[in-house]
C-alpha cells in the first residue's frame, strides 16, 4: 500500500538524440521535483541547462546503485520527490532504474514512469520485419563465447528480437549473427533521431559484410526476424 506522505519517484525518459523529443510533462515534472539523480551528471547538466532547468543533482549509474539506493529512498520517505533520468531513453529499460523502483514498491513509495523516448521502438517500426510480436533482448553479453551461445538460443525465437549494442562491438556482433542468422533479414538502425540517422536492411550475412568496410560511429539498435519454422 503506497504512503501518501511519501514523495513520488518519476521515472523520466530523454531524448536519445532530438532534444526535441522531450515531452512538455518530461520537462514540467523535473522542473517540479526536490532532485535530479542522474546516469551522468554532467550529460544530463548539459541537457537541463539546454531548457533552463536549474536542480540538485547527484549520480546514479550502474555502478552505485546500491550505495545510492538507501540514501533516495530516505529522501522519498522524507516527502521529497525524485526524477531518475539516463543518458537517453526510458530509465530501467537497459538503463539504470530497476533496483530503485523495486526498492521504492517495496516501502510503498509511488513510482510513476512517464511515456517518452526511446530508442527500440523506432528501430522496430522502421524495421521493415513484423512489429506484431517482439522480444526485446538488450545488450549481448561481451565475451565471444557467450555471445554466440545467446545468439543460438534466440535463432529459435518466432518473434521478431531488438537487441542494442556500442560501436565499440557493433562488427562483432554483426559477424556473430551473420554466422548464426545466416540469411535471416535483419536491419540495423544507427543514431536515431539524430543528424545521420541510418537503417541498413539485408540478410545478417549482407549486413555485416557492409559493416565491414564502414567506420562504426554512433549508438546502433538491430533487429532480427523471428524464426518462421517455430509456431507463435
Amino acid at each position: 500500500m503506497q504512503n501518501e506522505d511519501y514523495g513520488t519517484l518519476y521515472l523520466i525518459p530523454t531524448p536519445v538524440g532530438n532534444l526535441k523529443d522531450i515531452t512538455h510533462r518530461a520537462l514540467e515534472t523535473l522542473e517540479a521535483v526536490d532532485l535530479i539523480a542522474c546516469e551522468d551528471t554532467r550529460h544530463s547538466g548539459q541537457l537541463l541547462a539546454h531548457f533552463g532547468i536549474k536542480k540538485k543533482k547527484i549520480s546514479y549509474f550502474e555502478h552505485n546503485e546500491s550505495a545510492r539506493v538507501p540514501r533516495i529512498i530516505e529522501m522519498l520517505q522524507d516527502g521529497q520527490s525524485i526524477a531518475v533520468i539516463s543518458d537517453g531513453g526510458s530509465p530501467g529499460l537497459s538503463d539504470p532504474a530497476y533496483r530503485i523502483v523495486s526498492a521504492a514498491v517495496e516501502e510503498g513509495i509511488r513510482v510513476e514512469a512517464l511515456p517518452g523516448a526511446t530508442a527500440a521502438i523506432p528501430a522496430l517500426t522502421a524495421s521493415g520485419l513484423p512489429t506484431d510480436r517482439f522480444f526485446f533482448e538488450g545488450f549481448l553479453p561481451v565475451k565471444s563465447g557467450k555471445r554466440k551461445t545467446r545468439l543460438q538460443k534466440l535463432a529459435e525465437f518466432p518473434h521478431t528480437i531488438i537487441i542494442y549494442e556500442s560501436v565499440h562491438r557493433i562488427k562483432k556482433s554483426l559477424n556473430a549473427i551473420a554466422e548464426v542468422f545466416g540469411n535471416r533479414q535483419i536491419c540495423v538502425a544507427r543514431e536515431i533521431s539524430k543528424m545521420y540517422e541510418e537503417y541498413t536492411r539485408g540478410t545478417a550475412i549482407e549486413v555485416a559484410l557492409e559493416y565491414e568496410s564502414k567506420t562504426a560511429k554512433g549508438e546502433f539498435v538491430i533487429i532480427i526476424a523471428g524464426n518462421k519454422d517455430v509456431e507463435k
